[in-house]
């Protein structure tokens, strides 16, 4: 199993719509698939058409109390993928939980019961660097970047990824970062192409070949409460998400290697 952390602490980068889309891609491609809801906004459980007033338990009861994860999980309507949402309520969890002893490692703890149930959880984490953020990084082997492509885009990344190694230094040694997403890609303008260019020379390898295009059917999908490949199959953002998928399916042996534990 897969435990991939979603992350980036500015908002508006294509993070929930890499989780959603990214998601149902492996799902479509036989995997089964987890996605969790770690964003007060509750944007993911919204694009499924989940509404917060209809939820008796979220993500929320099971960070700060005894409800175990299995007791929120919602069937998408996607074959093959599931998620646990969120509400609004998430906001105050990293206040709940300060106090308590251990509080980076709740989720984690929280996922060990889903043991091999899924070939990937991916972890939609909030636009900021907090507590619940450290809980997704604690809880996770592998971090994806959706990195939008225009001006200032690569300044968070320094500070992104020194959270990352501070947790992976404390809390995870596990914890890596696999792959960065280029999203929002203009190939008509200078901008983007520029700062692919200095994404690919700075990080190498972990830029994933694929890039997230800039296209209105991927801006429209929410209101559908429908995946790209399921609300507009022949659209640039469902032959870019499908190639994500593909890209992502690719890595699972190198990635399972690097996981083991050393002799």
């Amino acid at each position: 199993m897969r435990r991939i952390a979603l992350a980036n602490q500015k908002g508006g980068v294509a993070k929930t719509t890499t989780a959603v889309n990214l998601g149902a891609c492996l799902a479509e491609l036989g995997k089964k698939v987890l996605l969790i809801d770690l964003d007060p906004q509750a944007n993911l459980s919204s694009w499924f058409g989940i509404k917060q007033e209809d939820l008796e338990r979220s993500i929320y009861d099971v960070l700060i109390g005894e409800t175990k994860i299995e007791e929120v999980l919602k069937d998408s309507k996607v074959k093959g993928l599931w998620l646990a949402p969120s509400t609004v309520e998430l906001a105050g969890a990293e206040r709940v939980l300060a106090n308590e002893a251990g509080r980076e490692i709740v989720l984690k703890k929280k996922l060990a019961s889903l043991a091999e149930s899924y070939d990937y959880i991916l972890l939609d984490c909030p636009p900021s660097l907090g507590l619940i953020t450290v809980n997704a990084l604690t809880a996770s082997r592998e971090v994806f970047i959706p990195v939008e492509t225009k001006i200032l885009a690569l300044n968070g990344l320094v500070t992104l990824v020194s959270t990352i190694n501070l947790v992976k230094k404390k809390l995870n040694p596990l914890l890596e970062v696999t792959g960065i997403i280029p999203c929002m890609y203009d190939g008509r303008t200078n901008l983007s192409r520029e700062v692919l260019e200095q994404l690919r020379a700075r990080f190498g390898s972990k830029v994933f070949r694929t890039v997230i295009r800039e296209n209105v059917r991927l801006a429209e999908c929410p209101i559908s409460c429908l995946p790209i490949h399921l609300y507009a199959p022949g659209s640039p953002g469902a032959q870019d998400y499908m190639n994500l998928a593909l890209e992502v399916v690719l890595t699972e042996k190198q990635t399972d290697e690097n996981s083991r534990p050393q002799e």
